[in-house]
């Protein structure tokens, strides 16, 4: 069981690595701007599922069999890297109304949208390094049972929580100033600008 010190550099550590600005928190942020927050919920759950994964493998140990499994992870790496790709692309090239309104969410894309946010996530070098490389140091995981482990789930999950909400938060009230055409053609071009080079980001780390 993880005493209280020990989470609190925990959580203090994950504000600092969750909270930097990534290819999730950007790939995020750009597609509330352009589609609004409800269309990322599935996004971000998936975000928050991964992270719980990393942790999970980390507490087991499983450190060397996620590198003996280095190509499944890598698979699902290039998958999030071309979806974000493709996101970019439809973003790029979306067209504007001459109305002042943006366009609403498309429910049937959740499913894509949550397979796009756990690609991510598994294949973002900065989670693996912090969660594989990092909290061994910060937490003794030699003895974590499963309480203690439920207990660093919550803990991951409600950090990540108050983090991606502030950003979205955020991102709602910079949304609301993109009324005219013009202003939703330079935010998605933004946006799309974002998910390319958060792409182009996971491509480049090992």
């Amino acid at each position: 069981m993880p005493d209280v010190s020990a989470i609190v550099v925990f959580v203090v550590a994950l504000l600092i690595s969750a909270g930097s600005p990534g290819p999730s928190i950007a790939a995020m942020v750009s597609r509330v701007v352009t589609k609004g927050w409800q269309d990322v919920v599935p996004f971000v759950a998936a975000m928050w599922i991964g992270e719980v994964i990393w942790m999970t493998l980390a507490v087991a140990g499983l450190a060397a069999v996620a590198d003996i499994y280095a190509w499944a992870f890598t698979l699902i790496k290039y998958c999030g890297v071309a979806y974000l790709v493709y996101l970019a692309w439809q973003m790029w090239t979306a067209p504007t109304s001459g109305t002042a309104e943006l366009q609403a969410p498309e429910a049937k894309n959740n499913f894509k949208m949550f397979l796009a946010g756990f690609a991510v996530t598994m294949g973002n070098p900065k989670i693996v390094i912090f969660y594989m490389a990092l909290l061994p140091t910060l937490i003794d995981l030699k003895n974590i049972t499963i309480a203690g482990w439920l207990i660093l789930s919550v803990v991951t999950l409600v950090t990540l929580a108050c983090i991606d909400i502030a950003y979205i938060m955020l991102a709602s009230r910079a949304r609301r100033y993109l009324q005219s055409p013009r202003a939703l053609r330079l935010s998605n071009r933004i946006g799309a600008t974002a998910m390319g080079g958060a792409a182009a980001f996971i491509t480049a780390k090992s």
